[in-house]
């Protein structure tokens, strides 16, 4: 079982390097880390390196492609919610965070301009109307209190820009 990390391609002046090739016994070492410790830190790496006698770049891209590999196998629900409650102790802050958010909200038509029209309406709903708001288009009440903030944030950007393309618009007449 050997690991393969690079293709042997030449690349303009530049010659890529020749592939890694763990033994079995070096890869369970690797395998055995990285279930522990999937972001080693460099005395870590440079541990590793001294033990199964390769570089310590050579083992900072094996956990490179380990992690990109990991993330994008299919898992079953419940088995990646034990991996990633496990690994998650592991992670730095700012991974953990990104693990953390929701999902994108994707609104359909019908749900955009009812959303819209209350805008018009009144662009700082209380929690009452924003409540009312996410039951008629079958939404959670905090994505529409997400809704409403993101688009006074673009109007107020719109508005803050808008003078900008006046300007230029004059400029490119005269």
């Amino acid at each position: 079982m050997a690991q393969n990390n690079c293709a042997n391609n030449m690349i303009a002046t530049h010659q890529r390097r020749s592939c890694t090739k763990f033994t079995a016994d070096r890869l369970k070492i690797l395998i055995d880390t990285f279930n522990q410790k999937p972001y080693p830190g460099y005395a870590t790496k440079q541990k590793l390196a001294l033990e199964i006698n390769a570089e310590e770049s050579r083992i900072q891209i094996w956990f490179q492609n380990r992690r990109a590999r990991q993330s994008f196998q299919r898992t079953e629900p419940e088995q990646a919610l034990e991996t990633s409650q496990a690994h998650r102790q592991h992670l730095p802050a700012e991974i953990q965070a990104t693990l953390d958010r929701r999902c994108h909200t994707c609104y359909t038509s019908s749900q955009l301009r009812t959303l819209i029209k209350a805008f018009k309406n009144n662009p700082y709903p209380g929690i009452d109307s924003r409540e009312q708001l996410a039951k008629d288009i079958g939404v959670p009440e905090s994505r529409v209190q997400v809704w409403f903030q993101n688009r006074r944030s673009r109007l107020f950007a719109q508005r803050k820009r808008e003078p900008d393309e006046i300007l230029e618009q004059i400029q490119d007449k005269g």
